[in-house]
């Protein structure tokens, strides 16, 4: 990942604005969690979809925000394959196991967004 990002134009802050807004509540389950991983996962569901939407409508595959926004949909895409479809309630390994896993996700967003803050200049806002 970049170590620094700075929008070369509008379009690329206004990418990086959305794939920020994004990433603000995506990696942890809500309140109204189940309990089952699938539904644990539906943040990352959300999350990837919006960066599709985010690729397809920004149309310089070769950009710093686009590369930003395939690595928030290579870290979300390990943990929904694994845990997409489980419905059957956890155990204490296997919520140890799916912890692990949203927190990598979880860190992983967290640098994205802080870089992504730092470039565009919205460092102030709270993360």
């Amino acid at each position: 990942m970049a170590a620094h990002w700075t929008p070369r134009d509008e379009a690329e802050l206004t990418a990086g604005w959305q794939l920020w807004l994004a990433l603000g509540s995506c990696a942890w389950p809500g309140p109204d969690w189940d309990g089952t991983p699938a539904e644990a996962v539906r943040g990352l569901e959300r999350c990837f979809t919006t960066c599709d939407e985010i690729l397809a409508a920004y149309d310089r595959p070769d950009s710093a925000v686009a590369g930003l926004v395939r690595s928030m949909i290579l870290a979300a895409n390990w943990t929904l394959e694994l845990w997409r479809d489980d419905a059957d309630p956890l155990d204490s390994e296997r919520a140890a196991l799916l912890h692990a896993d949203l927190a990598a996700f979880s860190d992983h967003a967290e640098s994205v967004r802080t870089l992504l803050a730092a470039g565009g200049g919205w460092a102030s806002l709270p993360l």
